[in-house]
């Protein structure tokens, strides 16, 4: 059955966003060889994004480089949404329900990651109990405010073991 991966580059003092939403700040910090998201592009099945991260900013809009890993990733995607646009939306599928939009991206996944977009989404997978994975790219920069990687007032800890082999912080849930 797929894992749910929760992956996302954030800047040193813990934003995968800037106000707003605001994606510009990455650009300066990608692009260049990276083996660890190379392999992981590889084992991607399916992307489960919400409708801020969907419909958002993206450092790369109106580049080749637009979309999902630069624009590299090419296959299906489950966005989490009370607002579904009104026209489809060609290898996207929109639902309300956190299980329903699980559920629909392992399918999609196969045996592969599901790799989840949208620190909201990543947060509401965790409280369930769906999260598998969480892999962290660092970007030498200090964002001073945006969007956490998690933020989860009153929150509980969460126990994360390395995964063996791996140089970056790729960890499992324990």
């Amino acid at each position: 059955m797929a894992r749910l991966l929760y992956s996302a580059t954030m800047s040193l003092d813990g934003f995968i966003a800037g106000p707003g939403g605001d994606m510009s700040w990455l650009s300066p910090h990608v692009g260049g060889p990276n083996p660890t998201a190379d392999r992981l592009l590889a084992q991607v099945g399916a992307i489960l994004a919400g409708n801020r991260t969907f419909g958002g900013d993206d450092p790369n809009a109106g580049t080749d480089a637009e979309g999902a890993f630069g624009g590299q990733y090419s296959g299906p995607a489950v966005v989490l949404t009370h607002r579904p646009p009104e026209q489809p939306v060609k290898g996207v599928e929109f639902t309300d329900d956190l299980r329903t939009a699980i559920a629909l991206s392992r399918e999609a996944a196969g045996e592969r990651y599901v790799n989840v977009l949208g620190a909201d989404v990543a947060r509401q997978c965790q409280e369930i109990g769906e999260l598998d994975e969480i892999l962290v790219f660092v970007a030498p920069v200090l964002l001073g405010d945006g969007t956490r990687l998690f933020a989860v007032p009153g929150g509980r800890q969460v126990d994360l073991t390395p995964l063996p082999g791996e140089s970056a912080l790729w960890f499992r849930i324990t």
